[in-house]
């Protein structure tokens, strides 16, 4: 089985018909948890860093273009340094997620968090590990990846 790209993937699944935002939220939100329980956390952040495996990425542009055709959101650089990038995804459906008292404290950015972990470890080529950071007030979420150097991907 070949592996495709995250672009040939777009191109294939690219038509003019789109996912209702309330279908993808019933899945995200409600039946995920249903499936994986108190593990949905840790299931959701390796499947991200699985999904980045799938598809390498070769650049932070290239993972904010993927970030958008997903459907995961805006995705923008709010602060880089030498061993930790700090990004900031916003989007209307997160916003309403955020803004949605019923799910208010289970609403969780797993899945992107490792899905960035693994791009920025196989960009740098040194372990890395993503941290998610909602703000409800500001209806974005924070995601801070952090890596060592030294810790060299073998």
């Amino acid at each position: 089985m070949s592996k495709n790209t995250a672009a040939e993937i777009h191109q294939e699944t690219q038509s003019e018909e789109t996912v209702p935002a309330f279908g993808y939220e019933l899945i995200r939100e409600v039946l995920l948890h249903e499936i994986l329980g108190d593990d949905t956390a840790e299931i959701l952040y390796w499947a991200g860093k699985k999904l980045a495996r799938k598809y390498p990425l070769n650049s932070l542009d290239e993972i904010i273009d993927f970030f958008n055709k997903a459907g995961w959101g805006i995705l923008t650089i709010s602060k880089e340094s030498k061993n930790e990038l700090e990004l900031e995804l916003t989007s209307p459906i997160i916003t309403k997620r955020m803004q949605n008292r019923k799910t208010q404290q289970t609403h969780q950015f797993q899945l992107e968090a490792g899905f960035l972990a693994e791009q920025i470890e196989i960009q740098k080529q040194v372990i890395s590990e993503a941290f998610e950071h909602p703000r409800k007030k500001s209806a974005k979420v924070l995601f801070t990846i952090k890596w060592d150097k030294k810790d060299i991907v073998s």
